[in-house]
């Protein structure tokens, strides 16, 4: 059972991520996912990465951390009928039982691309320029590099996400040193300091990091 909110802050929290609802196919993603140990995104950051992909127009998304499909399927929904997703994940097994899913959604096998592999030996493969959008939900302390590589595979106004950018409210603790909360600011410092880039800081989910691609 879900905790009850202490404050009116949390209390607020708790109403924006309980007002996005799933449906059935969301859930058996879940269930396949604890089934596994698979910590998915919750349902207001599915529905951040929904809006965001229908907002810009999304056909070609990247995804760094394919999990089990949750988040995939939540891209999906917002993206292009005739977009792909290309799903990057070290995970052979999770990529399987995301497919179940995308399957389950009727999406045809031709609107995803998954790859089994370390993200950072993929994404450098990638076109320059080639994307709307690319979502991040990897190993903390490689997300700068990540940065990076977004920046070159966007298009002009495509979006860059970050997942748990606050890390269980970890990122917020100027007291805290451990590698994933200061790869987690030094992230916040490089996007914020990036002319190339508009920042946005969502507090919903674990947190979530978005920056917009600007032009020259």
């Amino acid at each position: 059972m879900a905790e009850t909110p202490t404050s009116p802050l949390e209390a607020a929290l708790a109403y924006a991520e309980e007002f996005h609802r799933e449906d059935e196919i969301l859930w058996e993603a879940r269930r396949r996912a604890a089934e596994v140990g698979v910590t998915p995104i919750p349902p207001g950051t599915g529905a951040a990465l929904c809006f965001l992909a229908s907002a810009t127009n999304a056909k070609a998304v990247v995804e760094v951390g394919t999990g089990c499909g949750v988040s995939g399927l939540w891209l999906l929904r917002g993206m292009r009928q005739d977009g792909t997703l290309t799903s990057v994940d070290v995970e052979p097994e999770y990529q399987r039982l995301a497919r179940q899913g995308f399957a389950q959604a009727g999406f045809p096998g031709g609107r995803t691309r998954l790859i089994t592999g370390r993200a950072l030996d993929v994404l450098p493969r990638l076109s320059d320029g080639g994307y709307d959008l690319v979502f991040c939900d990897g190993a903390k302390q490689e997300y700068a590099d990540y940065l990076a590589e977004a920046v070159r595979l966007l298009r002009v106004g495509g979006i860059v996400i970050f997942d748990s950018a606050l890390w269980q409210h970890r990122a917020t603790d100027p007291t805290r040193r451990d590698p994933d909360v200061v790869a987690l600011r030094e992230l916040g410092k490089l996007v914020r300091g990036d002319e190339r880039l508009r920042p946005l800081m969502i507090p919903l989910g674990d947190g979530v990091l978005a920056a917009v691609k600007l032009g020259s």
